[in-house]
Order: C-alpha cells, then structure tokens, then sequence
C-alpha cells in the first residue's frame, strides 16, 4: 500500500522545524561511523618497512636490504611508523603480498551481498529495525576481528563488516530520503550524509596516528559505533514504509508526534482512504527494475572503481601515510559543498556525465606523467577523486529520487550491488582501464530518466511518468497489468 500524495498530505508539518532538524543531525552523525569502517585496512594492513631476517650478525645491513631471496628465518619488521599491522604479524609479503588487497576484496564482497540483502529486508521489516541491527552487528563483528589469529578468519569477518556497513549506510540514506522534509532532503542527501562521512574518513588517519597497534585501533572503532545505539529512542520509523505496508495508523502517530515538536497542528485523518494505491510485488516489478537497474549500474561501477581505487592507495603514495589519508579526505569536503549546490539548481543527468568524465580523464592524465614528478601526479590522483567524490553524491541522490517508496531501498540496494562488484576488482585495475572504463559510463547516462524538480515517487505509476521511463513502462505493461483496489 503506497499513498499518492504524501507530499501534500504532511505539507502541514513545514519545512524546517525541529523534528526534521533532530532527524537529520542524529542520521548524520551515524554517517561517520561509516567513514571510520570504510578505509581502516589502510592502516591495519599497511606494510612497513622489512628485510630478511638473517641470523648470521656478519652480513651488512646493505646486503640485507637488497637481498631478493626468499627468506628462510622470517623478516624484520620496521616499527617506526606502524607497531603492528597484519602484514607484520602474518609476514603477508613477496609471495604473499597478494594477500592484503585481496582481504580489501572481501569489504567489496560483503558490500555486494549486503547491498542485495539489506534492501529487501528493510522493505520487508522497515528501516529503522534494520539500521540499527546493521549498527550493532558491525560493531560486533569489528570487535570479533580484532581477535582474528589468521589472515582466513580476518577475512571472513571482514566479509560480514562489509556486509552489515553497506547495510547501514543505504538504509541511513533511504531513512532519511522519507522522513525528511523536501528542503532538507536535498541537503542530507548530498552534504549531510556524505560530509559527515568524510568527517568519519578524515578522523581515522589521526586515531591510526594515536593507535599504532592494528588490534586496538579496530577495538576503539568498535566501540565508537557502539555510542549511536541509543540514537533507536530518538530516530523515527519512516512514515512512507509504514504507509507502504498498510500501517497507517502508526504513520499518523509519528506525524502526529511530529507536529508536536514542530508546533503545529495536524489534521485529524491525514491519509484518505481513496488515495491509497495497491503494493507491487517483487515478480510484477522485475522487467521494470532491471530496466532502470541496468543502466544505473555501470556508472555506479565505474564510480566505485575509482574511487576506492583512489582512496585505497594512500597508504603507497610517497610521504606520511597518514598526512595522506587526511589530504584525501579533505579533497572530498569541497567536492561535496559543490555538487550539493550544483544539485539545488542543475538536473542531475548532465552533472553525473560531466563529473564521469573529470574523474575518468584526471586518471588518463596521471599516465602521462613521469615519475620523478611525484607532488603532479599526487595532485592529479587528488583531481580525479574531487570528480569522482561529485559523482558519487549525484549518483546516491539521483537514485533515491527515481525510485518509489515501495521498492527503493531494494532499488538502491541492487544499484549498489552492481557498484561493488567494480569497488572488488579497485585495487587490481591499472588507471587507464579506470579512466576509460569512467568515461564511458557516462554516455550510459542518456538512457536514465531527469528527476529534477519532481515530486518523490510513491508508486510505480508515478516513477513511470518521468520522462524517460517510457521503454520501460511498455514493457512493464505488456508483460504486467496494472492492478487497483
């Protein structure tokens, strides 16, 4: 069950009051939780200094240093900027190096299935039960990770950290799209939830700065997140999801609540009977998803890809790893500010293919450059993740805006899974294959329906009329009539 007009139906609430102002700075705040979990393998599996460790004391420390073979009695580890990480303490090296990006793999590989799972888990059981499930479990499982006592069982944990984090930030993100007025949406969706997760990302090269050891530093994160549990008693369930599922009477006391806190007064019926449409099932909607799913994907994969590729290579760019982490984080803050006014007054389709292809041309560009000339091709990688930050906030938003309540978290949730698979393979590509890969993606864009200026959709009847759906909505009508009550 969906309301047609919601829009109009809570206008009495205005737009800026308290209720929305608490909603939105408490939803925030979780956000930079996220960007304390999404790059701590930078820390805790950079690589320090090493040579082999020989027991002969006759050797030179010259001869040691540029020693190629295998070492048979293990490897000194340099302990002047990292005490422990897991390179260090599982000798992850030579034949073994593979080993660190593919533990970054498994993040991506949780986040697949997370972004796939979670979507129809919180359409089925709500968004607020499943954010804050999602909290507590990656919380728990950080911790377990600490512990870890093999590189197998880092890993596998890891897996599940991604999954539970890819949980939390879409359905953060959906949350906050429906309980938040239209003023405030915009601006949650683009420099809310991104800039206070760079806030997270820009804070962890600082705690890592405090916190050498690989094992404390995941232990102090865990417990960070374990702060927003008490945030469930002040967060609201959306009123959208709960009119989604027939609920309208719960709907109307969070409104009513609401217009409490605002300080004003709501009608006594909010929602009319004849303005409540018919729920779509998942069989019904398939055509249609993946229609628009599609070609969301691949510029959500090409936006993955370089930007966790970017963002994953700090820890291997000349200077102080943890000056450099900050610095592309900071990068971030005024892509951010940027993009969320670019969104207030541009449509999003022209945006997301001009920010592709900055992004994907700053990254052909570093291949040019020699490498003596280490501060240009450090301020070219830094361009391209300005561009590819500015893609990254359109793309959220542009999704959120396209699909109706009734299938966006799983819409989101499958535009997500799709970006992950680009987000595993980060490490591995070369930049050039990035860059091209970027600027192509961005000619996908002219398939995908403008959202600017209109109204949240409710229903898929509403989603169908924007300008751009109709292949889709053919299809969808051919194959699927539509059904009312």
């Amino acid at each position: 069950i969906a309301s047609l007009y919601y829009e109009e139906e809570t206008a009495f609430l205005g737009q800026n009051g308290p209720f929305f102002i608490i909603v939105f700075l408490l939803l925030n705040a979780i956000y930079i939780s996220t960007g304390f979990h999404s790059f701590y393998i930078v820390f805790a599996g950079a690589s320090p200094s090493h040579s082999c460790q020989v027991l002969d004391g006759n050797l030179s420390e010259e001869w040691i240093k540029v020693s190629k073979e295998r070492c048979a009695d293990g490897w000194n580890y340099s302990t002047d900027i990292y005490h422990s990480t897991i390179v260090s303490e599982w000798d992850l090296v030579c034949e073994r190096e593979w080993q660190v990006p593919f533990a970054s793999s498994t993040l991506y590989m949780g986040y697949l299935v997370g972004s796939l799972v979670s979507g129809q888990l919180s359409d089925r059981f709500g968004r607020k039960k499943v954010l804050f499930l999602s909290l507590a479990s990656e919380s728990l499982v950080i911790f377990a990770q600490s512990f870890s006592q093999s590189w197998l069982v880092f890993c596998t944990l890891y897996f599940f950290v991604g999954a539970f984090q890819i949980s939390l930030y879409i359905t953060a993100f959906v949350l906050g799209t429906e309980v938040l007025s239209k003023s405030l949406r915009v601006l949650f969706t683009t420099l809310g939830a991104f800039l206070h997760y760079c806030i997270g990302y820009m804070l962890l090269p600082w705690i890592a700065f405090a916190i050498r050891d690989w094992r404390t530093l995941l232990r102090v994160l865990s417990g960070l997140t374990l702060a927003y549990i008490p945030l469930w008693w002040f967060i609201p369930e959306s009123p959208r999801w709960l009119i989604s599922q027939g609920r309208i009477a719960e709907a109307e006391a969070i409104l009513k609540d609401a217009a409490k806190k605002n300080k004003v007064t709501a009608p006594e019926i909010i929602f009319k009977a004849s303005e409540i449409t018919e729920q779509y099932s998942i069989c019904d909607l398939s055509l249609y998803i993946c229609y628009i799913s599609n070609y969301f994907g691949l510029p959500r994969m090409a936006i993955n890809i370089g930007y966790f590729g970017l963002s994953l290579n700090t820890s291997n760019l000349l200077g102080n790893p943890f000056l450099n982490c900050f610095l592309s984080a900071v990068t971030e803050v005024p892509a951010y500010i940027i993009a969320t006014l670019l969104l207030k007054n541009c449509p999003r389709r022209p945006l997301l293919s001009a920010f592709l292809s900055i992004g994907g041309g700053f990254l052909l560009l570093i291949q040019l450059i020699p490498d003596s000339l280490h501060t240009l091709a450090l301020s070219l990688e830094m361009a391209g993740k300005f561009g590819f930050t500015m893609s990254f906030t359109v793309v959220y938003i542009y999704t959120a805006e396209i699909y109706p309540t009734v299938l966006r978290n799983l819409g989101i949730g499958m535009c997500s899974s799709a970006a992950r698979i680009g987000s595993t393979f980060s490490k591995y590509l070369p930049y050039i294959l990035m860059g091209s890969l970027t600027i192509g993606s961005s000619l996908a864009n002219i398939f995908l329906p403008e959202t600017f200026g209109k109204v949240l959709p409710e229903t898929v009847e509403q989603m169908q009329k924007c300008k751009g759906c109709s292949h889709g909505r053919r299809r969808q009508e051919r194959g699927h009539p539509k059904r009312r009550l």
